[in-house]
């Protein structure tokens, strides 16, 4: 350690963590390259192409020319997502609460099938039914 400067440790850090940022952009720019439908396949191929072959420049020329889409491309699919969770919660809280649970009918069934208002029969194929 003698021979590498304090300086020298800290710039090379800084070098190190500017190539990671660098790097988060041009997968950031990949995806969102795929993510964006109302650009065709052929200027898709294009853009991947020039990051591709010159990846500073690439990502440099995207970000000014499309960056504000990439904001609104990521607050949709954002919206989209918090659409279809709210519509899972909304699925799951009607099905545990619309009717009695299957362990309630099964207590159900077992109390008609004592009582003798079932027969063994009934109750095997009512039980199978509410099983399957």
């Amino acid at each position: 350690m003698d021979n590498y400067p304090l300086l020298d440790l800290f710039l090379t850090m800084l070098y190190f963590f500017l190539w990671v940022m660098w790097l988060f952009l041009l997968f950031r720019v990949v995806v969102d390259v795929f993510r964006d439908d109302e650009l065709s396949g052929w200027g898709k191929a294009g853009w991947l192409v020039f990051c591709i072959v010159l990846p500073f420049l690439g990502v440099l020329v995207y970000v000014i020319a499309r960056g504000s889409g990439m904001g609104r491309r990521d607050a949709k699919q954002a919206k989209a997502a918090e659409s279809a969770f709210q519509d899972y919660i909304r699925k799951t809280a009607a099905e545990t609460n619309s009717g009695t649970s299957g362990t309630d009918e099964l207590t159900k069934l077992a109390a008609l099938h004592d009582s003798g208002a079932l027969t063994d029969e009934e109750f095997d194929k009512a039980k199978t039914k509410l099983l399957a």
